[in-house]
């Protein structure tokens, strides 16, 4: 694995890639672990390749697409000319969360004691692993976190830009987003809670890339606002604080939010598109919405 100067081109393929062989890696039944240690590499360097942040060599990917049942090609360059590709999930649709033995001890130790109160010792319980365990793979408690800050991030972005798509103007796009915001608060209120409550235990450089991402976010939010109020459909004075008003809403879901309570995560999301346009003030006639 080498490293040199990304360009936005070099970025993208690497997701792309990073993507792909997670996907591969679920698909053959495998954890990070197993990946890792059978192409001699630390649990978090894989990690990095699969989040896109760390490339890949030719003979690296040959390696892991061999482990993976799979052609490099089609890692590589995505689907085969000739295979159908499978329709893409959609962005409503959430499996049981699946993390290594670490991460879920680190994510479960952050959720209740925070960051700087949960030990190595703590994770590595949690985990069902020894410290030595844990350590051999993740060198600090911060690369723990930032793993699942980045995995939140990628994964909510990637829900986000497909629920945008599919809306058509920006009260569609408006609505889309709150949903995608409502259900991910909900169904992964244990990401979305440290990714609200522990950005501030993030060291630099990887802060600044986690806080473009959550930056990217809420752009897409107030561009739907700022357009709505341009064409009239939208009615706040105030819409870049209209927009930040609503993905905070969003975002606190975790801190109230429980399985166990009388509303899924599907009637959360509905009643949250209802509040959030009388936040930016949309007539209902131009707000026509429906949440499944």
């Amino acid at each position: 694995m080498t490293a040199g100067r990304k360009t936005p081109e070099d970025r993208q393929a690497r997701e792309e890639l990073g993507r792909r062989l997670r996907q591969a890696r679920r698909d053959a039944g495998l954890t990070l672990r197993d990946v890792a240690a059978s192409l001699e590499v630390s649990v978090g360097t894989w990690s990095a390749v699969e989040n896109g942040h760390t490339r890949l060599s030719d003979t690296r990917l040959e390696a892991a697409a061999g482990l993976l049942g799979t052609d490099p090609t089609v890692l590589r360059d995505g689907q085969s000319p000739d295979a159908s590709p499978d329709p893409a999930p959609s962005w409503r649709d959430f499996a049981p969360l699946q993390l290594d033995p670490p991460l879920a001890g680190a994510l479960e130790a952050f959720v209740e004691l925070g960051y700087h109160g949960a030990s190595i010792r703590t994770i590595a319980q949690r985990a069902g692993l020894s410290v030595p365990g844990v350590y051999h793979h993740w060198p600090t408690k911060q690369h723990l976190l930032v793993a699942l800050l980045d995995l939140t991030m990628e994964d909510l972005l990637t829900r986000a830009r497909a629920a945008r798509a599919e809306g058509d103007g920006p009260i569609e796009r408006f609505t889309r987003l709150v949903e995608c915001l409502a259900l991910y608060h909900t169904h992964r209120r244990e990401l979305g809670f440290i990714g609200a409550s522990e950005m501030r235990s993030v060291d630099k450089p990887d802060r600044g890339r986690i806080a473009a991402a959550r930056t990217e976010m809420q752009h897409m939010v107030d561009e739907e606002v700022a357009e709505g109020c341009r064409r009239g459909l939208m009615r706040t004075p105030l819409p870049k604080q209209a927009a930040r008003a609503v993905v905070t809403m969003c975002t606190a879901l975790p801190q109230w939010w429980s399985p166990s309570g009388p509303s899924s995560p599907e009637v959360v999301a509905g009643q949250y598109v209802d509040f959030a346009l009388d936040v930016v003030r949309a007539t209902r006639v131009d707000a026509q919405h429906s949440v499944p």
